[in-house]
């Protein structure tokens, strides 16, 4: 943790202990007087303070982020009982002030770390956990109304350009003939055609967090939305190893055209991803390292 403001974009809204000191001393007082610290987190969306021992608060540091405020604080009580994880429901939602242009939203702090093959007891268990809750979440009926919206509702498709760019931008940084090729094997696999399904859309370690060796929580929510399921699977490149991986598959019995779709969309982010937070974002920049090579190395795996 710091307190030294931490930016990700050259044009975010700027946050400081201060800042935050002063919203809560304005909009929500019976928490002033605790000690507010910013955390060092690999979130792009918003900047997150803990206060005291308690609390965390989150403040949208772009425009498109600042729906995500109200979206989490009407969905996620009602999502939370109905999954096998923990999920923070905001017990406050702020209003733009003290200089600050957007709604902000108080969180029960979770006890965890950020889950990965070091920090719980087995890769396998890591791996029926988030299946459970990828199952779990997949499950949930359909809205009566409108449903939430995210900005991974869409299909590879739709990807198509943005990728393609940011494999040409990111050629001082990997071989494109590779990522290019497998991202074009992810477009050729046939196209969801169910209903849509309730998805986190950016389920990767930082967003997950384990507590005494195990998946105990899922964090940040701003992704929410129905799509395709595949989209949901990228933990199976940016997270785990490849025996975890092939757990993962077998436990949501997914079939070829699903996790090829899940593959795209996991190369897809982070090929996107990497230029842009190469130096403001260093942690993600590693996570898309990362689950670039596993998309290779998957893909020149023999059968």
């Amino acid at each position: 943790m710091t307190d030294v403001p931490i930016r990700r974009h050259v044009d975010e809204a700027a946050t400081d202990t201060a800042l935050v000191t002063r919203l809560i001393a304005a909009q929500c007082p019976r928490w002033s007087g605790a000690p507010v610290t910013q955390l060092q987190h690999s979130g792009t969306d918003n900047a997150v303070y803990r206060v005291g021992r308690g609390l965390v608060v989150r403040l949208p540091r772009r425009t498109w982020a600042a729906g995500d405020v109200a979206k989490e604080a009407a969905w996620l009580p009602r999502l939370a009982p109905l999954l096998p994880l923990d999920v923070p429901r905001p017990l406050f939602v702020g209003v733009p002030g003290e200089g600050f242009p957007f709604p902000w939203a108080v969180y029960p702090w979770l006890d965890g770390v950020e889950a990965g093959l070091d920090t719980v007891r087995d890769g396998h268990e890591l791996a029926r956990d988030l299946a459970a809750f990828v199952a779990a979440l997949r499950s949930v009926p359909r809205p009566q109304g409108n449903a939430p919206q995210g900005s991974r509702n869409g299909t590879l498709q739709g990807r198509d350009a943005d990728t393609r760019g940011a494999i040409a931008d990111s050629a001082a940084l990997l071989d494109p003939a590779p990522v290019l090729a497998a991202w074009e094997a992810a477009l050729a696999a046939p196209a969801w055609d169910g209903t849509p399904v309730w998805i986190h859309g950016d389920l990767k370690p930082g967003n997950l967090l384990a507590h005494r060796g195990r998946l105990s929580a899922v964090i940040d929510w701003g992704g929410l939305t129905l799509g395709d399921p595949a989209v949901d699977l990228q933990p199976a490149w940016n997270l785990l190893d490849a025996p975890a991986r092939a757990t993962l598959r077998a436990a949501l019995d997914v079939d070829e055209a699903q996790w090829a779709r899940g593959r795209g969309w996991a190369l897809s982010v982070s090929v996107i991803a990497l230029p842009c937070y190469l130096y403001s974002n260093p942690e993600l920049a590693a996570v898309c390292r990362r689950t670039i090579q596993a998309v290779l190395d998957e893909g020149t795996a023999p059968c």
